[in-house]
């Protein structure tokens, strides 16, 4: 890989990093609290190309390299990783897939209106009983005519109270297995779509994630997205591109925790000097550092490669693996380097340590990620 940024790369990365020091740095805190999900902001960040980066500019998107999509999602989940994660879900799976796989109708009526930031998206894979196990869909879709008939609920859905459209996986034929799945541009206003409570989460709070119903759900079947029976297998590669979205961010927490350890380091004194001359601080530092760097290179690796159109699953998969891990051991350690201030909410290292734990968790555990590249790594 070439690790120099093309210029292109770098005014996409500082325009992003402005964006988050004076739109979203300031009231994230407070967006945490009251889990008011921040329409303004994800409103100028669409403004800004940010909701469609990589779409193509005759869709309405921005045109942009996996590399620019990895750099602003740093950038923004730096400021506020809720943000970041809704971001994420828009650009990594609603508007790649179909822009990857959707008809030309499909674009014109859905990935525009995305792109632009007129719509949000959601991405419904997971049920009650199909978390990591994701071929155990239980939710389906009937063939009637020209339309199929949905019953069944979707849970842990990012964006999903507030989207304007959901892709929807359900099976259409239980005999075929994981070949039997198939995915579907449901609107949120088709009657028979309910959302259901939302969540009070752990982190993340300002992004919204609820449970979807539906019940004789009626689509038509110009919205099948690919061909019968293409679900799973749609479902899994653009989750392969998800990872690496959720990698950024989990690398944009790594770094604010570090960010904070270093600022708080040259205030606080103990012992008649700042702590930053502690020997015990500086490793612990040094170590974030590191670390962080590490995982960025893992990311950006995996964001190359796609760009070249290569294979990318194990890279996405290595690049999610770490940089989650590496999220909330900074959240820790920054914790630890504010000693009791660290445990209270008037500084923020508390919140990067719980916005950090989700990206362990989802598009797909820590666990699928070691299987999925241990997988790769037989094979080859």
């Amino acid at each position: 890989m070439n690790f120099s940024l093309t210029e292109e790369q770098k005014m996409i990365r500082d325009m992003a990093r402005k964006f988050a020091d004076d739109e979203l740095r300031k009231t994230a805190a407070k967006r945490d609290q009251t889990q008011e999900f921040p329409k303004e902001e994800v409103k100028k960040l669409a403004e800004l190309g940010f909701m469609g980066m990589m779409v193509p500019e005759e869709y309405n998107g921005a045109g942009l390299d996996t590399v620019s999509y990895v750099l602003a999602m740093e950038e923004i989940s730096r400021a506020d990783a809720s943000v970041g994660v809704i971001m994420s879900v828009n650009n990594s799976l609603v508007t790649w897939g179909i822009n990857e796989y959707g008809t030309e109708e499909q674009k014109e009526k859905y990935l525009k209106p995305l792109a632009a930031g007129e719509m949000l998206g959601c991405f419904a894979l997971s049920e009650p009983e199909a978390g990591s196990d994701a071929t155990n869909q239980n939710t389906v879709a009937v063939r009637d005519g020209e339309h199929y008939v949905l019953n069944g609920t979707k849970n842990w859905i990012t964006n999903g109270a507030t989207a304007d459209v959901a892709l929807v996986m359900a099976t259409t034929d239980r005999s075929k297995g994981a070949k039997g799945i198939s995915a579907f541009i449901v609107e949120k206003d088709t009657p028979g779509y309910s959302i259901g409570k939302k969540e009070d989460k752990l982190g993340i709070r300002s992004s919204d994630t609820v449970s979807i119903a539906f019940e004789d759900c009626k689509v038509s079947a110009a919205n099948l997205l690919g061909e019968e029976g293409f679900g799973f297998k749609f479902a899994m590669k653009t989750l392969d591109g998800g990872r690496i979205g959720i990698a950024a961010q989990a690398l944009g927490i790594a770094q604010a925790s570090l960010d904070a350890s270093l600022k708080y380091s040259k205030e606080r004194k103990a012992f008649g000097v700042l702590i930053s001359e502690h020997q015990a601080i500086q490793f612990k530092l040094a170590d974030m550092a590191t670390n962080i760097q590490a995982a960025r290179l893992l990311t950006l690796d995996a964001a190359y490669v796609k760009d070249q159109g290569k294979s990318y699953s194990k890279q996405a998969a290595m690049a999610k693996l770490y940089a989650s891990k590496i999220a909330v051991e900074a959240a820790l350690e920054a914790i630890q380097v504010h000693g009791g201030y660290g445990y209270i909410k008037e500084y923020n290292v508390e919140r990067f340590l719980r916005d950090s734990k989700i990206t362990e968790i989802y598009e797909g555990t820590s666990e699928i990620q070691r299987i999925v590249i241990a997988r790769h790594l037989l094979k080859d």
